[in-house]
């Protein structure tokens, strides 16, 4: 039998087949998790291979070690249905393996493999394209989409939610016109397409187009704000807009509407929270009691450290906005002593990136200003190596302003300030970091 798209599948049950569908499209809008879907599809044949992976596939992509150890569980459990499986559904298996181990890069060229293969596996580009996010590889978010976009009939339900994978591609690679267009033309073809919506308030928010951005979140709000895993970072985007405006009171009403410590569950939606309160703690906002709300809710033990840097860098910041360094020190002995033993990707990431910038983000938050500037901007240009956004990654820039002004090195922050001028448009908060590089102490 095939799927939709005529990619085979082992199963013989279309009740089975209908059911993995249905969670394909839940990982692919964050319409709710694919596990109900996928336990349904389980019942249906409980011999098909496919939806134990995917229920792998999808722990494992949620990027922290609590999950990826659920995840390889059943991963594990679902080796004896392999007898039985195609070689689609095989390879499916091994590229999971391979991410287990912890080797992201490898997965991603498992599932390129498939890709060339079968160019409407929907699965296998899915998780690409996730974690060629988490390891920063702008080129593969648009080119892996465009390799296959072509064979795409443009009638398939799941062609939009392609359409915006794409875009957010196309945005992480500076083409940004071409970015808005093809968001635009998915939210077209489906409304209840969430990653295009954030493609395009990615577009604004490099842009600097922050009233646009805000009126764009707002026009979309019905589709995204409820039932939806994207309520928390396009709450966070709309944060960042309200930021970019120095409305400091609608920052901190967004947070606790959409990033509050009890309105949270996952690492991915805390590292959203810890972002945007180090913002405002640079610009030494007082944010009351929620950085303690926000580390309550975090697993910072040892078991958690080291599965992925940039997370590790986030709880880093949130122990510091807490005010306890002592545990932030530990911390990232922790992960120094994980990135070290532990698995290649991260290993990378953290040695590369995470590692210098927690060293920074540490000295800063000890007052050593220029000992932060000499962690951190070396590393810079390297940022990307360790996933995230260009968005997200602007709170590096930020903290260098902050440590550039406090600690008068005023020649850095020019720097910064004009690179940034060139690439979007003077917003109030631009203003306000000029203003504070300015009457910094001349060095």
């Amino acid at each position: 039998m095939h799927d939709p798209r005529g990619n085979p599948v082992s199963a013989r049950s279309s009740t089975a087949i209908d059911a993995a569908e249905r969670a394909l499209w839940r990982l692919m809008t964050f319409y709710g998790t694919p596990l109900d879907d996928l336990d349904a599809a389980i019942a249906a044949e409980p011999g098909w291979v496919l939806p134990h992976l995917m229920k792998a596939g999808f722990l494992l992509g949620l990027s922290e070690a609590g999950f990826a150890r659920e995840g390889a569980a059943v991963l594990a459990a679902a080796e004896p249905l392999l007898a039985t499986a195609n070689a689609r559904e095989r390879a499916h298996h091994h590229a999971l393996q391979t991410l287990r181990s912890g080797d992201w890069h490898g997965a991603c060229g498992e599932w390129e493999a498939l890709l060339l293969a079968h160019p409407r596996d929907a699965l296998a580009l899915q998780w690409a394209h996730l974690h060629d996010f988490y390891r920063g590889d702008a080129l593969n978010l648009r080119q892996r989409v465009a390799r296959v976009l072509p064979e795409w009939d443009e009638a398939d339900p799941l062609h939009p939610h392609v359409l915006a994978l794409h875009a957010f591609g196309l945005e992480e690679s500076n083409l940004h016109a071409q970015a808005e267009e093809v968001g635009r033309r998915a939210l077209a073809a489906d409304p209840k397409a969430p990653w295009a919506v954030h493609a395009v308030a990615h577009v604004m928010e490099m842009q600097g187009r922050h009233e646009d951005g805000s009126a764009w979140l707002e026009r979309w709000r019905p589709e995204w704000s409820a039932g939806n895993g994207f309520s928390v970072h396009l709450g966070w985007h709309q944060a960042l807009f309200a930021l970019e405006r120095l409305d400091v009171a609608g920052a901190l009403a967004l947070v606790d509407a959409h990033m509050a410590a009890d309105r949270i569950a996952v690492t991915l939606e805390r590292v959203d929270a810890a972002s945007l309160l180090w913002r405002l703690h640079l610009l030494d906002i007082d944010v009351g009691a929620r950085w303690h709300e926000l580390v309550a809710g975090w697993d910072v033990s040892a078991d958690a450290v080291g599965h992925y840097a940039f997370n590790d860098l986030h709880a880093l910041l949130a122990l510091i906005g807490a005010g306890d360094l002592a545990r932030a020190e530990a911390w990232l002995a922790a992960a120094t002593t994980r990135a070290e033993a532990g698995s290649k990707t991260n290993r990378e990431m953290a040695r590369d990136v995470g590692l210098p910038l927690m060293r920074g983000a540490l000295a800063f938050a000890h007052g050593h200003h220029d000992a932060a500037i000499a962690a951190i901007l070396p590393v810079r240009a390297l940022a990307h190596r360790f996933g995230g956004s260009h968005a997200q990654r602007d709170l590096i820039d930020q903290t260098l302003l902050a440590a550039a002004a406090r600690g008068g090195q005023r020649s850095v922050g020019r720097a910064l300030l004009n690179e940034r001028l060139l690439a979007k448009r003077m917003t109030p908060l631009t203003a306000r970091w000029a203003e504070r590089i300015a009457t910094a102490r001349a060095r």
